[in-house]
């Protein structure tokens, strides 16, 4: 099922003991679209602090109460490791944190793109030291973004402007990005629509640009995105056919049962796999 990220926030973390708070916002990775972290405001119990939670550690939401459950006692969050969301999240903490929590190290190399899995080879060695043998500051890694941040960012088409990123849609079966939400009524009287990570080209971080492989008017042809209510698998074929871009693999009705999930059913995997986005 998707989850739209505008959606989420806001809804309730329940540990095993308790409330510890709800979303405030979703980390992802760059290179994969991979939700890595949500970011919780702990209530009043927790002086409203600000912990960093893995989807390692949430099952899935009861959409009648707008909860997820953790499986997490509160003693546990309270004594986790506290984040500084206004800097960015350094690895150090990374490791601070899936050490405390026991969640496996999504840096390193894994079974699969986007896996929460086991590691296929030990991490890189350490960077060597600086000049006088003090050792490199540790900055935050730079692919992590968040949801919130990146929301806004202009679309442009291959031949000009044709929205901003108005949401995340998200699979909670992977916690994968599978479409943005792009806003094109600010360019043209115009609608919602959706484009995978996969077809993208490349994204400027620096001045705040996503730029697709596609051009305006294919983008404007589009089908119109009303909101995850409306998802059928026969909207997923006409928006994939719309860009002659092939199906994910577990929305295809023709798919055995027992198909992995994430797997694509596409003759060119780069436009179903998001492919690694130079920083420019």
């Amino acid at each position: 099922m998707f989850r739209s990220t505008k959606q989420m926030k806001g809804h309730a973390l329940r540990a095993r003991d308790g409330d510890i708070g709800e979303v405030k916002d979703f980390y992802f990775d760059d290179r994969q679209w991979q939700i890595r972290y949500l970011v919780v405001e702990t209530g009043a119990w927790l002086q409203s602090r600000r912990v960093l939670l893995s989807p390692a550690a949430v099952g899935g939401m009861d959409g009648s109460l707008k909860t997820f459950p953790v499986d997490l006692t509160m003693e546990q969050v309270r004594n986790s490791p506290g984040i500084d969301t206004d800097k960015p999240v350094s690895r150090q903490h990374e490791e601070e944190l899936h050490a405390y929590y026991g969640w496996p190290a999504y840096w390193a190399p894994t079974l699969g793109i986007g896996d929460l899995g086991v590691p296929l080879m030990p991490p890189p060695a350490p960077e060597p030291p600086t000049e006088g043998n003090a050792p490199l500051r540790r900055t935050g890694d730079p692919h992590l973004r968040s949801a919130n941040h990146t929301t806004g960012y202009t679309i442009e088409a291959t031949d000009g402007s044709i929205g901003h990123v108005d949401d995340y849609l998200i699979d909670d079966d992977g916690w994968r990005i599978r479409y943005l939400v792009i806003d094109t009524r600010n360019w043209w009287p115009g609608k919602k629509v959706l484009v995978a990570p996969g077809w993208i080209r490349d994204v400027s971080w620096e001045s705040h640009s996503v730029h697709l492989d596609i051009n305006r008017d294919a983008v404007k042809a589009s089908p119109a995105y009303e909101g995850s209510e409306q998802w059928t698998s026969a909207y997923a074929a006409q928006l994939h056919d719309h860009y002659a871009r092939p199906r994910y693999s577990d929305w295809d009705k023709d798919v055995t049962a027992g198909a992995p999930r994430l797997q694509p059913t596409s003759r060119d995997p780069k436009d179903v796999i998001p492919p690694v986005i130079p920083l420019t």
